[in-house]
Protein backbone atom coordinates (compact mmCIF):
# COMPACT_ATOMS: atom_id res chain seq x y z
CA UNK A 1 0.00 0.00 0.00
CA UNK A 2 1.38 3.24 -0.65
CA UNK A 3 -0.26 6.94 -0.19
CA UNK A 4 -1.86 8.67 -3.28
CA UNK A 5 -1.40 12.38 -2.58
CA UNK A 6 -4.73 14.56 -3.35
CA UNK A 7 -4.72 18.41 -4.57
CA UNK A 8 -4.35 19.17 -1.00
CA UNK A 9 -1.05 17.58 -0.46
CA UNK A 10 0.56 19.10 -3.66
CA UNK A 11 -0.77 22.86 -2.10
CA UNK A 12 1.18 21.46 1.28
CA UNK A 13 4.38 20.15 -0.94
CA UNK A 14 4.46 23.21 -2.88
CA UNK A 15 4.34 25.78 -0.02
CA UNK A 16 7.24 23.71 1.79
CA UNK A 17 9.04 23.89 -1.47
CA UNK A 18 8.15 28.10 -1.33
CA UNK A 19 9.79 28.27 2.20
CA UNK A 20 12.68 26.58 1.21
CA UNK A 21 13.34 28.90 -1.49
CA UNK A 22 12.97 31.89 0.57
CA UNK A 23 14.47 30.77 4.21
CA UNK A 24 17.01 32.95 5.36
CA UNK A 25 16.69 34.53 2.56
CA UNK A 26 17.57 31.98 -0.27
CA UNK A 27 21.25 31.51 1.43
CA UNK A 28 20.28 27.69 2.79
CA UNK A 29 19.60 26.83 -0.88
CA UNK A 30 18.43 29.08 -3.67
CA UNK A 31 20.63 31.37 -3.51
CA UNK A 32 23.58 29.60 -2.14
CA UNK A 33 26.60 28.84 -3.91
CA UNK A 34 26.64 25.93 -6.06
CA UNK A 35 29.85 24.09 -4.19
CA UNK A 36 27.41 24.09 -1.33
CA UNK A 37 24.43 22.01 -2.86
CA UNK A 38 26.84 19.91 -4.96
CA UNK A 39 28.01 18.63 -1.15
CA UNK A 40 24.30 17.39 -0.45
CA UNK A 41 24.20 15.88 -4.65
CA UNK A 42 27.52 13.89 -4.02
CA UNK A 43 26.29 12.38 -0.24
CA UNK A 44 23.11 11.38 -1.75
CA UNK A 45 25.63 9.64 -4.50
CA UNK A 46 27.26 8.22 -1.70
CA UNK A 47 23.76 6.64 -0.08
CA UNK A 48 22.84 5.51 -3.52
CA UNK A 49 25.88 3.54 -3.82
CA UNK A 50 26.13 1.97 -0.33
CA UNK A 51 22.26 1.24 -0.54
CA UNK A 52 22.78 -0.15 -4.22
CA UNK A 53 21.72 -3.80 -3.95
CA UNK A 54 18.44 -2.71 -1.90
CA UNK A 55 17.99 -0.36 -4.34
CA UNK A 56 17.80 -2.79 -7.23
CA UNK A 57 15.84 -5.41 -5.82
CA UNK A 58 13.33 -2.84 -4.95
CA UNK A 59 13.27 -1.84 -8.45
CA UNK A 60 12.96 -5.09 -9.79
CA UNK A 61 10.08 -6.12 -7.61
CA UNK A 62 8.30 -2.70 -8.47
CA UNK A 63 8.52 -2.75 -11.96
CA UNK A 64 9.87 -6.26 -13.27
CA UNK A 65 12.72 -5.54 -14.85
CA UNK A 66 15.77 -8.03 -14.12
CA UNK A 67 17.90 -7.67 -11.20
CA UNK A 68 21.06 -7.00 -13.28
CA UNK A 69 19.52 -4.16 -15.26
CA UNK A 70 18.30 -2.44 -12.39
CA UNK A 71 21.54 -2.69 -10.72
CA UNK A 72 22.74 -1.07 -13.73
CA UNK A 73 20.10 1.49 -13.19
CA UNK A 74 21.67 2.21 -9.76
CA UNK A 75 24.85 3.23 -11.15
CA UNK A 76 23.47 5.26 -13.29
CA UNK A 77 21.51 6.48 -10.65
CA UNK A 78 24.55 7.41 -8.91
CA UNK A 79 26.76 8.99 -11.65
CA UNK A 80 23.94 11.21 -12.31
CA UNK A 81 24.15 13.10 -8.99
CA UNK A 82 27.49 12.89 -9.04
CA UNK A 83 27.79 14.97 -12.69
CA UNK A 84 25.35 17.48 -12.01
CA UNK A 85 27.59 17.89 -8.06
CA UNK A 86 30.30 18.67 -11.06
CA UNK A 87 27.79 21.00 -13.04
CA UNK A 88 26.78 23.04 -9.68
CA UNK A 89 30.54 23.49 -8.71
CA UNK A 90 30.99 25.17 -12.57
CA UNK A 91 27.68 27.54 -11.73
CA UNK A 92 30.05 29.31 -9.71
CA UNK A 93 32.33 30.47 -12.37
CA UNK A 94 29.71 31.10 -14.17
CA UNK A 95 27.60 33.55 -12.41
CA UNK A 96 28.25 36.86 -13.27
CA UNK A 97 29.37 36.44 -16.82
CA UNK A 98 30.38 39.42 -18.88
CA UNK A 99 28.33 40.14 -21.92
CA UNK A 100 30.10 42.09 -24.87
CA UNK A 101 28.18 45.11 -26.06
CA UNK A 102 28.82 47.32 -29.33
CA UNK A 103 28.86 50.65 -26.46
CA UNK A 104 31.45 51.23 -24.38
CA UNK A 105 29.39 53.34 -22.37
CA UNK A 106 27.78 50.15 -20.89
CA UNK A 107 28.47 47.12 -19.48
CA UNK A 108 26.32 44.11 -18.88
CA UNK A 109 26.60 40.86 -16.65
CA UNK A 110 24.49 37.97 -16.73
CA UNK A 111 22.75 36.15 -13.35
CA UNK A 112 22.01 32.46 -13.63
CA UNK A 113 18.91 32.13 -10.95
CA UNK A 114 16.95 29.01 -10.78
CA UNK A 115 13.36 28.80 -12.32
CA UNK A 116 11.76 28.42 -8.54
CA UNK A 117 9.86 25.40 -7.87
CA UNK A 118 9.02 22.71 -10.24
CA UNK A 119 6.88 19.71 -10.40
CA UNK A 120 8.58 16.88 -11.81
CA UNK A 121 6.55 13.66 -13.22
CA UNK A 122 8.51 10.49 -13.64
CA UNK A 123 7.54 6.85 -15.58
CA UNK A 124 7.36 3.66 -14.45
CA UNK A 125 10.11 1.86 -16.30
CA UNK A 126 12.94 3.59 -15.08
CA UNK A 127 11.53 4.92 -11.51
CA UNK A 128 14.74 6.28 -9.82
CA UNK A 129 16.63 6.67 -12.74
CA UNK A 130 14.07 8.85 -14.63
CA UNK A 131 13.53 10.63 -11.43
CA UNK A 132 17.24 11.46 -10.82
CA UNK A 133 17.17 12.80 -14.34
CA UNK A 134 15.08 15.65 -12.94
CA UNK A 135 15.77 16.10 -9.32
CA UNK A 136 19.65 16.10 -9.97
CA UNK A 137 19.95 18.87 -12.17
CA UNK A 138 16.77 20.55 -10.13
CA UNK A 139 18.75 20.45 -7.17
CA UNK A 140 21.87 21.45 -8.62
CA UNK A 141 20.51 24.70 -10.00
CA UNK A 142 19.01 25.81 -6.75
CA UNK A 143 15.49 24.75 -7.33
CA UNK A 144 12.82 22.93 -4.72
CA UNK A 145 11.00 20.14 -6.38
CA UNK A 146 7.90 18.35 -6.08
CA UNK A 147 8.33 14.84 -7.79
CA UNK A 148 5.27 12.85 -8.00
CA UNK A 149 6.87 9.18 -9.17
CA UNK A 150 4.53 6.84 -11.25
CA UNK A 151 2.14 5.20 -9.36
CA UNK A 152 3.07 1.80 -11.09
CA UNK A 153 6.24 2.02 -9.11
CA UNK A 154 7.03 4.46 -6.19
CA UNK A 155 9.09 2.37 -3.81
CA UNK A 156 12.73 3.80 -4.55
CA UNK A 157 11.49 6.94 -4.98
CA UNK A 158 10.52 7.46 -1.40
CA UNK A 159 13.85 5.83 -0.82
CA UNK A 160 15.27 8.26 -2.03
CA UNK A 161 13.10 10.73 0.00
CA UNK A 162 15.16 8.63 3.00
CA UNK A 163 18.05 9.10 1.78
CA UNK A 164 17.56 12.76 1.17
CA UNK A 165 16.53 13.10 5.14
CA UNK A 166 19.97 10.82 5.80
CA UNK A 167 21.91 13.90 4.29
CA UNK A 168 20.80 16.53 5.82
CA UNK A 169 19.10 18.06 2.89
CA UNK A 170 17.30 21.18 4.19
CA UNK A 171 13.12 20.71 4.50
CA UNK A 172 11.18 21.44 1.73
CA UNK A 173 13.94 21.63 -0.99
CA UNK A 174 12.81 17.71 -2.30
CA UNK A 175 8.94 16.72 -1.58
CA UNK A 176 7.64 12.98 -2.95
CA UNK A 177 3.99 12.83 -3.35
CA UNK A 178 3.31 9.29 -4.96
CA UNK A 179 0.03 9.55 -6.69
CA UNK A 180 -2.36 9.02 -9.34
CA UNK A 181 -2.08 11.34 -12.33
CA UNK A 182 -5.65 12.92 -12.83
CA UNK A 183 -5.30 14.22 -8.78
CA UNK A 184 -1.65 14.41 -7.63
CA UNK A 185 -0.18 15.05 -11.27
CA UNK A 186 -2.95 17.19 -13.09
CA UNK A 187 -2.86 19.50 -9.48
CA UNK A 188 1.31 19.58 -9.84
CA UNK A 189 0.64 20.72 -13.52
CA UNK A 190 -1.75 23.45 -12.88
CA UNK A 191 -0.81 24.96 -9.72
CA UNK A 192 -0.23 28.19 -10.06
CA UNK A 193 2.69 28.51 -7.77
CA UNK A 194 4.63 25.92 -9.84
CA UNK A 195 7.16 27.79 -12.35
CA UNK A 196 8.23 24.99 -14.55
CA UNK A 197 6.69 21.41 -14.96
CA UNK A 198 9.34 18.20 -16.29
CA UNK A 199 7.14 15.11 -17.79
CA UNK A 200 8.27 12.03 -19.09
CA UNK A 201 5.33 9.76 -19.99
CA UNK A 202 3.38 9.07 -22.72
CA UNK A 203 2.33 11.41 -25.88
CA UNK A 204 -1.35 11.67 -24.49
CA UNK A 205 -0.45 12.47 -20.86
CA UNK A 206 1.82 14.67 -22.10
CA UNK A 207 -0.67 16.96 -23.87
CA UNK A 208 -2.81 16.65 -20.73
CA UNK A 209 0.00 17.94 -19.12
CA UNK A 210 1.11 20.94 -21.63
CA UNK A 211 -2.28 22.07 -21.57
CA UNK A 212 -2.34 22.13 -17.79
CA UNK A 213 0.51 24.14 -17.50
CA UNK A 214 -0.50 26.28 -20.39
CA UNK A 215 -3.03 28.14 -18.21
CA UNK A 216 -0.16 29.87 -16.14
CA UNK A 217 2.32 30.07 -19.34
CA UNK A 218 4.89 28.19 -17.03
CA UNK A 219 7.79 26.43 -18.97
CA UNK A 220 7.17 22.57 -19.77
CA UNK A 221 10.24 19.72 -20.52
CA UNK A 222 8.25 16.56 -22.53
CA UNK A 223 10.04 13.45 -23.30
CA UNK A 224 6.79 11.38 -24.15
CA UNK A 225 6.68 8.22 -26.32
CA UNK A 226 8.49 6.66 -29.93
CA UNK A 227 8.32 4.49 -32.22
CA UNK A 228 11.71 4.53 -33.35
CA UNK A 229 14.12 2.80 -36.09
CA UNK A 230 17.15 0.64 -36.10
CA UNK A 231 18.49 0.59 -40.00
CA UNK A 232 20.59 -2.33 -40.49
CA UNK A 233 22.60 -1.78 -43.84
CA UNK A 234 23.93 -5.04 -45.72
CA UNK A 235 27.71 -4.69 -44.69
CA UNK A 236 27.46 -5.66 -41.06
CA UNK A 237 28.52 -8.51 -38.96
CA UNK A 238 25.20 -9.80 -39.05
CA UNK A 239 25.58 -11.49 -35.64
CA UNK A 240 26.76 -8.21 -34.03
CA UNK A 241 23.83 -6.35 -35.26
CA UNK A 242 21.37 -9.16 -34.04
CA UNK A 243 22.56 -8.85 -30.76
CA UNK A 244 22.13 -5.02 -31.16
CA UNK A 245 18.70 -5.02 -32.25
CA UNK A 246 17.62 -7.10 -29.18
CA UNK A 247 18.59 -5.61 -27.20
CA UNK A 248 17.49 -1.71 -28.75
CA UNK A 249 14.17 -3.06 -28.50
CA UNK A 250 13.60 -5.98 -25.81
CA UNK A 251 16.39 -4.18 -22.88
CA UNK A 252 13.81 -3.44 -20.04
CA UNK A 253 11.01 -5.76 -20.91
CA UNK A 254 10.69 -3.88 -23.79
CA UNK A 255 9.36 -0.76 -21.84
CA UNK A 256 11.19 1.70 -22.71
CA UNK A 257 10.63 4.95 -24.86
CA UNK A 258 13.27 5.07 -26.85
CA UNK A 259 13.10 1.21 -28.24
CA UNK A 260 14.13 0.78 -31.59
CA UNK A 261 11.23 -1.17 -31.95
CA UNK A 262 10.82 -0.77 -36.09
CA UNK A 263 13.59 -2.90 -37.56
CA UNK A 264 14.70 -1.83 -41.10
CA UNK A 265 17.20 -4.01 -42.82
CA UNK A 266 18.38 -4.03 -46.66
CA UNK A 267 16.15 -6.76 -48.87
CA UNK A 268 19.60 -8.62 -49.63
CA UNK A 269 20.51 -9.88 -46.25
CA UNK A 270 16.54 -9.12 -44.64
CA UNK A 271 15.97 -13.57 -44.68
CA UNK A 272 19.22 -14.07 -42.84
CA UNK A 273 18.96 -11.83 -40.54
CA UNK A 274 15.61 -12.40 -39.51
CA UNK A 275 16.30 -16.15 -39.21
CA UNK A 276 19.21 -15.55 -36.64
CA UNK A 277 16.61 -12.87 -35.13
CA UNK A 278 14.35 -15.40 -34.48
CA UNK A 279 16.79 -17.88 -32.89
CA UNK A 280 18.05 -15.66 -30.79
CA UNK A 281 14.65 -14.46 -29.38
CA UNK A 282 14.37 -18.16 -28.63
CA UNK A 283 17.44 -17.79 -26.57
CA UNK A 284 16.53 -15.30 -24.42
CA UNK A 285 15.93 -16.23 -20.71
CA UNK A 286 12.58 -15.11 -19.25
CA UNK A 287 12.05 -15.24 -15.59
CA UNK A 288 11.45 -14.09 -12.48
CA UNK A 289 13.47 -10.99 -12.62
CA UNK A 290 15.45 -11.63 -9.55
CA UNK A 291 16.57 -15.23 -11.31
CA UNK A 292 20.14 -15.21 -12.06
CA UNK A 293 20.63 -13.99 -15.54
CA UNK A 294 16.84 -13.30 -16.52
CA UNK A 295 17.02 -11.62 -19.42
CA UNK A 296 13.55 -10.56 -19.59
CA UNK A 297 10.64 -10.19 -16.50
CA UNK A 298 7.23 -9.57 -16.37
CA UNK A 299 5.19 -6.51 -18.04
CA UNK A 300 4.81 -3.63 -15.37
CA UNK A 301 0.47 -4.22 -14.87
CA UNK A 302 -2.37 -6.47 -15.74
CA UNK A 303 -3.75 -3.65 -18.07
CA UNK A 304 -0.05 -3.31 -19.98
CA UNK A 305 0.05 -7.16 -20.41
CA UNK A 306 -3.53 -6.86 -22.08
CA UNK A 307 -2.16 -4.35 -24.34
CA UNK A 308 1.09 -5.49 -25.88
CA UNK A 309 -1.12 -8.86 -26.46
CA UNK A 310 -3.50 -7.14 -28.49
CA UNK A 311 -1.28 -5.16 -30.19
CA UNK A 312 -0.01 -8.89 -31.64
CA UNK A 313 -3.25 -9.89 -32.49
CA UNK A 314 -4.37 -6.83 -34.10
CA UNK A 315 -1.20 -7.12 -36.19
CA UNK A 316 -1.68 -10.63 -37.28
CA UNK A 317 -5.92 -10.04 -38.13
CA UNK A 318 -4.07 -7.12 -39.94
CA UNK A 319 -2.10 -9.82 -42.05
CA UNK A 320 1.24 -9.27 -40.27
CA UNK A 321 3.19 -12.78 -39.43
CA UNK A 322 3.98 -13.23 -35.85
CA UNK A 323 6.98 -15.53 -36.54
CA UNK A 324 7.66 -15.54 -32.71
CA UNK A 325 6.81 -15.00 -29.27
CA UNK A 326 3.60 -12.49 -28.05
CA UNK A 327 2.24 -14.83 -25.59
CA UNK A 328 2.96 -16.69 -22.72
CA UNK A 329 6.06 -18.66 -21.93
CA UNK A 330 5.13 -22.22 -21.69
CA UNK A 331 6.68 -22.59 -18.34
CA UNK A 332 5.64 -19.49 -16.27
CA UNK A 333 1.76 -20.18 -15.94
CA UNK A 334 1.56 -17.14 -14.12
CA UNK A 335 2.68 -13.73 -14.14
CA UNK A 336 2.66 -10.73 -16.62
CA UNK A 337 4.98 -12.94 -18.76
CA UNK A 338 5.24 -12.83 -22.75
CA UNK A 339 7.48 -14.12 -25.25
CA UNK A 340 9.05 -11.41 -27.43
CA UNK A 341 7.80 -11.25 -30.18
CA UNK A 342 9.29 -10.81 -33.93
CA UNK A 343 6.50 -9.51 -36.28
CA UNK A 344 7.01 -9.60 -40.52
CA UNK A 345 4.80 -8.88 -43.24
CA UNK A 346 3.79 -5.37 -42.48
CA UNK A 347 2.80 -2.44 -44.41
CA UNK A 348 3.18 1.11 -43.34
CA UNK A 349 -0.38 1.96 -42.57
CA UNK A 350 -0.73 -0.95 -40.09
CA UNK A 351 -1.08 -0.27 -36.03
CA UNK A 352 1.63 -2.20 -35.00
CA UNK A 353 4.35 -0.17 -37.32
CA UNK A 354 2.45 3.24 -36.51
CA UNK A 355 2.05 3.27 -32.68
CA UNK A 356 4.21 2.67 -29.46
CA UNK A 357 3.53 -0.56 -27.94
CA UNK A 358 5.41 -0.64 -24.82
CA UNK A 359 6.14 -4.46 -24.77
CA UNK A 360 8.61 -6.70 -26.44
CA UNK A 361 7.51 -6.31 -29.71
CA UNK A 362 9.37 -6.13 -32.80
CA UNK A 363 8.60 -5.36 -36.36
CA UNK A 364 10.24 -5.53 -39.35
CA UNK A 365 10.23 -4.34 -42.61
CA UNK A 366 13.20 -4.39 -45.64
CA UNK A 367 14.29 -2.16 -47.88
CA UNK A 368 16.33 -1.67 -51.05
CA UNK A 369 18.29 1.86 -51.20
CA UNK A 370 19.72 4.42 -48.50
CA UNK A 371 16.77 6.85 -49.24
CA UNK A 372 14.30 4.61 -49.22
CA UNK A 373 15.27 3.45 -45.38
CA UNK A 374 15.59 7.01 -44.51
CA UNK A 375 11.96 7.31 -45.60
CA UNK A 376 10.96 4.66 -43.39
CA UNK A 377 12.70 5.37 -40.77
CA UNK A 378 11.20 8.85 -40.64
CA UNK A 379 7.87 7.22 -41.66
CA UNK A 380 6.64 8.05 -37.73
CA UNK A 381 4.86 11.00 -35.99
CA UNK A 382 7.47 10.44 -33.51
CA UNK A 383 11.28 11.50 -33.02
CA UNK A 384 13.04 10.55 -30.19
CA UNK A 385 15.41 8.13 -31.01
CA UNK A 386 17.16 6.04 -34.27
CA UNK A 387 20.11 3.69 -34.55
CA UNK A 388 21.91 2.84 -37.65
CA UNK A 389 24.23 -0.36 -38.22
CA UNK A 390 26.77 -0.43 -41.20
CA UNK A 391 30.78 -0.60 -41.84
CA UNK A 392 30.31 2.40 -43.96
CA UNK A 393 30.54 5.49 -40.72
CA UNK A 394 30.22 8.18 -43.65
CA UNK A 395 27.24 6.42 -44.54
CA UNK A 396 26.17 6.32 -40.77
CA UNK A 397 26.89 10.20 -41.04
CA UNK A 398 24.62 10.69 -43.85
CA UNK A 399 22.13 8.79 -42.29
CA UNK A 400 22.20 10.05 -38.77
CA UNK A 401 21.70 14.08 -40.27
CA UNK A 402 18.74 12.53 -42.48
CA UNK A 403 16.84 10.77 -39.74
CA UNK A 404 14.28 13.44 -37.74
CA UNK A 405 15.03 12.60 -34.46
CA UNK A 406 17.01 13.92 -31.23
CA UNK A 407 18.99 11.23 -30.96
CA UNK A 408 21.13 9.09 -33.27
CA UNK A 409 22.92 5.87 -32.11
CA UNK A 410 25.70 3.89 -34.78
CA UNK A 411 26.68 0.65 -34.75
CA UNK A 412 25.01 0.39 -31.55
CA UNK A 413 21.09 0.74 -29.50
CA UNK A 414 19.88 2.10 -26.45
CA UNK A 415 23.41 3.49 -24.95
CA UNK A 416 22.67 6.65 -22.66
CA UNK A 417 25.14 8.51 -20.26
CA UNK A 418 23.89 11.73 -18.57
CA UNK A 419 27.02 13.85 -20.22
CA UNK A 420 25.13 14.13 -23.58
CA UNK A 421 21.44 16.02 -24.19
CA UNK A 422 18.22 13.53 -23.93
CA UNK A 423 14.97 14.06 -25.48
CA UNK A 424 12.97 14.52 -28.88
CA UNK A 425 11.11 15.74 -31.85
CA UNK A 426 7.47 16.03 -33.30
CA UNK A 427 4.77 13.98 -31.12
CA UNK A 428 8.21 12.37 -28.55
CA UNK A 429 8.30 16.17 -26.73
CA UNK A 430 10.67 18.83 -26.48
CA UNK A 431 13.67 20.52 -24.41
CA UNK A 432 16.43 18.55 -23.33
CA UNK A 433 17.23 16.36 -20.30
CA UNK A 434 20.85 15.44 -19.14
CA UNK A 435 24.63 17.01 -19.67
CA UNK A 436 24.62 20.94 -19.30
CA UNK A 437 21.78 21.00 -21.32
CA UNK A 438 19.42 19.41 -18.78
CA UNK A 439 20.62 22.08 -15.98
CA UNK A 440 19.65 24.80 -18.16
CA UNK A 441 16.17 23.47 -18.10
CA UNK A 442 16.16 24.54 -14.57
CA UNK A 443 17.61 28.36 -14.21
CA UNK A 444 16.71 31.55 -15.79
CA UNK A 445 19.42 33.69 -16.72
CA UNK A 446 18.72 37.70 -16.17
CA UNK A 447 20.80 40.53 -17.92
CA UNK A 448 22.30 43.31 -15.55
CA UNK A 449 23.18 46.20 -17.42
CA UNK A 450 24.92 49.49 -16.16
CA UNK A 451 25.33 52.63 -18.13
CA UNK A 452 28.92 53.75 -16.96
CA UNK A 453 29.73 56.85 -18.31
CA UNK A 454 29.98 60.36 -16.18
CA UNK A 455 28.03 61.85 -19.70
CA UNK A 456 24.29 62.58 -19.48
CA UNK A 457 22.73 60.21 -21.78
CA UNK A 458 21.53 63.53 -24.09
CA UNK A 459 18.32 62.33 -26.07
CA UNK A 460 15.88 65.06 -24.59
CA UNK A 461 16.59 68.50 -24.03
CA UNK A 462 17.13 70.06 -20.99
CA UNK A 463 14.04 72.78 -20.06
CA UNK A 464 15.19 76.06 -20.53
CA UNK A 465 16.65 77.85 -17.34
CA UNK A 466 15.07 81.04 -16.31
CA UNK A 467 17.27 84.11 -17.02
Amino acid sequence: DIPAATAEDVDVAVEAARKALKRNGGKDWSSASGAHRAKYLRAIASKIVEKKSELAKLEAIDCGKPLEEAAWDMDDVAGCFEYNADLAEALDKKQNASVSLPMDTFKCHLIREPIGVVGLISPWNYPLLMATWKVAPALAAGCAAILKPSEMASLTCLELGEICKEVGLPPGVLNILPGLGPEAGASLASHPDVDKIAFTGSSVTGTKVMTAAAQNLKPVTLELGGKSPIVVFNDVDIDKAVEWTLFGCFWTNGQICSATSRLIVHESIADEFVDKLVKWTKNIKISDPLEEGCRLGPIVSAGQYEKVLKFVSTAKSEGATVLCGGERPPHLNKGYYIEPAIITNITRSMQIWKEEVFGPVLCVMSFATEEEAVELGNDTHYGLAAAVISDDLERCDRVAKALDVGCVWVNCSQPCFCQAPWGGKKRSGFGRELGEWGLENYQSVKQVTRYISDEAWGWYKPPSQKQ
